[in-house]
């Protein structure tokens, strides 16, 4: 009786959505590119999809059409009925004509969405808190608007797979007015959210606040709990932290408040940064940063470098910030001396798992406070 319980369980299991990821390469740096295809990969494993195949087409040019250019939709047409995929995921930024295009070249009921699609779906899965999901919903919808072109639209498939989770994607048939409506409730609520978490910035006046930011799955939220003695959320995923989290930090003679943010991404699609303003008013009214980095992943210069794109749009690139190279335990040669792999950069040598650096990293930070401190009363 037990054994025919488990096999119905495992029978009413949703199967992981098979999905091609495709990418179109333009430049010259071929290795950038296939970081930036292998992270899309991560992306849509973490949107729960299992990736059948990877199809790389390198060409001079975008084609303004179909992205890809005919033969070469024609040759993923093919692959999606091979692989028994239900539909493409493209590493580049599609329009809506050219998506529209694929989708027809393709045929079938196979959908054809791109990276945004899927960052803004696992921001979707990971939305726990009330504000959280409003915000989500919020970024699906002004995407949605700015995507929309005819009758068929695969952010409105039915059936839950990628690109449809959210609180957003049952609400509302595919209609511009009815879209523009239920944007607007949003932000009147979410401009609610933004004053209450002024009243609640006012009410820790004279508190320094520590927001820690850095790439998605950098392990800001393992450092916070290091730091602090905290239980936040911690997972191996990427964005597995949308909502801030605030505990206080003890730094020697100072008291202050740690901040965990969520994390950054190269490209983070533009409707999530306008979004989650409230939630990134955390950095941008921050006294300092605590920029951590892994550096274990060979990539550690690109993803530093998109974490300070996003600070500096954000009108944060200026704040004083120390940099925790974390993930020490990772690395097959110590750091030392606190010092990162090119003598100019500064920063404290850390592994959140281990706790090494932790002391270090306290100092470094009360000091960094001090100095803000003084320069406020200079």
């Amino acid at each position: 009786m037990a054994s025919n319980a488990r096999a119905r369980l495992h029978a009413t299991k949703a199967e992981p959505e098979r999905v091609i990821v495709v990418g179109v390469d333009t430049g010259d740096d071929r290795t950038l590119f296939d970081v930036e295809l292998d992270e899309l990969v991560a992306l849509a494993r973490a949107a729960d999809t299992h990736v059948v195949a990877r199809v790389v087409q390198r060409r001079s040019k975008i084609d303004p059409s179909t992205l890809v250019g005919a033969g070469k939709a024609d040759e993923l047409a093919a692959l999606v009925r091979e692989r028994h995929a239900a539909g493409i995921v493209v590493l580049n930024t599609l329009r809506p004509r050219q998506r529209a295009a694929l989708e027809k070249l393709i045929g079938g009921d196979a959908f054809v969405i791109d990276r945004n699609v899927v960052i803004l779906d696992i921001f979707a899965r990971h939305a726990r808190t009330a504000e959280g999901k409003l915000q989500v919903e919020l970024a699906q919808l002004r995407h949605r608007a700015a995507n929309l072109i005819g009758t068929r639209d695969s952010l409105s498939r039915l059936g839950g797979g990628i690109g449809t989770r959210g609180p957003g994607e049952t609400k509302l048939e595919v209609d511009r007015r009815r879209i523009r409506l239920r944007i607007s409730h949003l932000e009147a609520q979410l401009d609610d959210v933004r004053k209450r978490r002024r009243e609640q910035r006012r009410t820790r006046e004279g508190t320094p606040v520590v927001a820690l930011v850095g790439y998605t799955n950098a392990g800001k939220s393992s450092l916070l709990n290091a730091l602090t003695g905290a239980q936040a959320f911690v997972a191996d995923q990427p964005f597995a932290t949308l909502d801030p989290t605030l505990r206080k930090l003890h730094l020697g003679g100072t008291e202050a408040i740690a901040a965990d943010t969520v994390g950054f991404i190269t490209d983070l699609p533009k409707e999530l940064v306008a979004a989650f303003a409230a939630t990134l008013e955390e950095v941008t009214d921050a006294t300092a940063l605590l920029h951590v980095i892994d550096v274990s992943n060979p990539y550690w210069r690109r993803q530093r470098d998109a974490v300070e794109t996003l600070l500096a749009q954000l009108g944060a690139g200026d704040k004083p910030a120390v940099i925790a190279w974390n993930k020490t335990d990772l690395t097959p040669q110590p750091m030392g001396n606190g010092r990162a792999e090119r003598p100019h950069d500064e920063g404290v040598a850390v592994s959140a798992k281990t706790g090494d650096g932790l002391t270090q990293l306290r100092a470094a930070l009360e000091r960094s406070l001090h100095r803000k401190e003084s320069e406020v009363h200079a």
